[in-house]
């Protein structure tokens, strides 16, 4: 009999771009069938380009679930490393040619 698993989390941070990567390797590393699911649509957790159409933005919940042998194991490590997204961080400004280099005292 196939095993299954979901937990729900809110999410600290949009997902973009850097997590659903990592993400989806993750999954990938996984027998289970592991889906990620919020109120407007279910997509396949290896697919990193399905996992950004998701549209997950800070606050809303994300449902992981999972079916197969190792379930548990997959919606525990992939739950987890949702509740620790982190925001982008901005990019620093680019220095122009005519601003002097910082001093390296």
């Amino acid at each position: 009999m196939s095993q299954s698993s979901e937990r729900a989390v809110r999410l600290p941070a949009d997902l973009h771009a850097r997590p659903a990567g990592l993400l989806s390797r993750t999954a990938a590393g996984f027998e289970a069938k592991v889906t990620f699911a919020t109120l407007a649509k279910e997509v396949d957790a290896r697919s990193v380009l399905s996992v950004m159409a998701l549209g997950a933005r800070e606050g809303s919940e994300v449902t992981v679930r999972a079916t197969g042998r190792d379930a548990q194991a997959a919606v525990e490590r992939l739950s987890a490393m949702l509740e620790v997204i982190t925001p982008i961080e901005p990019a620093a400004p680019a220095q122009s040619e005519d601003s002097p280099a910082p001093a390296l005292d």
